[in-house]
């Protein structure tokens, strides 16, 4: 029954990298459920509590690490006709962090995430300038609401953007929306984590949406 349920949640599962299971006393099937589970939208307690279910003991720290050491990243090489950009507000301790992202409209998937301590037109065109070495954005329209350091960072690069607050852009709302109703697990606070490892969360996630 056991392994009915693990190969239920697993049979899929081939965008997670475990080379590094070598060290692990855990199977791989099982880090792989423990890591969908949490990404899925249980918090490390829950997540913890299935596997115990299942006779599996684990602890929160150990599937914790698991997605920390998996180090997923959102695939890059994409040719986007278009590309939704926009930023929202996370906490990290108690401490505002900006968290921006850029979207395909056409999939809804992730391209490039970053969190920033603040919003400033330097640091978007530092995230795009990111965003163009792993996606082909050359011939892409942006998508944008009328933020200035949005717009300033675009014309800087020479990148084409047009200005929006419907349409296609909607869906980089949309994929916030998810990404708070993840993150609610921790009452929608990362704490005591620091900013780094927050981010590596979110690149995790952002490789679980664009699979699902």
């Amino acid at each position: 029954m056991v392994m009915a349920e693990f190969d239920r949640l697993s049979g899929y599962i081939d965008w997670i990298d475990l080379e590094f299971v070598e060290r692990e006393r855990t199977p791989e099937q099982i880090i792989e459920v423990g890591i969908q589970l949490h990404l899925a939208g249980l918090s490390l307690s829950n997540t913890k509590q299935y596997l115990d279910r299942l006779g599996i003991k684990r602890s929160r720290t150990a599937i914790y690490n698991w997605i920390q050491k998996a180090d997923l990243q959102p695939a890059g090489d994409g040719t986007p006709n278009q590309i939704a950009v926009d930023e929202t507000v996370i906490r990290i301790n108690d401490e505002r962090r900006c968290l921006y992202s850029a979207v395909d409209p056409e999939t809804n998937e992730f391209l490039h995430f970053r969190l920033f301590q603040t919003r400033t037109t330097q640091l978007t065109v530092l995230f795009l300038r990111e965003l163009r070495n792993k996606q082909q954005v050359e011939q892409a329209t942006f998508l944008v609401d009328g933020a200035h350091y949005l717009k300033a960072a675009l014309e800087r690069l020479g990148l084409r953007f047009q200005m929006t607050r419907h349409g296609n852009r909607n869906s980089v709302e949309r994929v916030f929306r998810e990404v708070k109703q993840r993150t609610y697990s921790f009452s929608n606070t990362f704490s005591n984590v620091d900013p780094p490892t927050a981010g590596s969360w979110l690149q995790a996630f952002a490789v679980w949406w664009n699979r699902c």
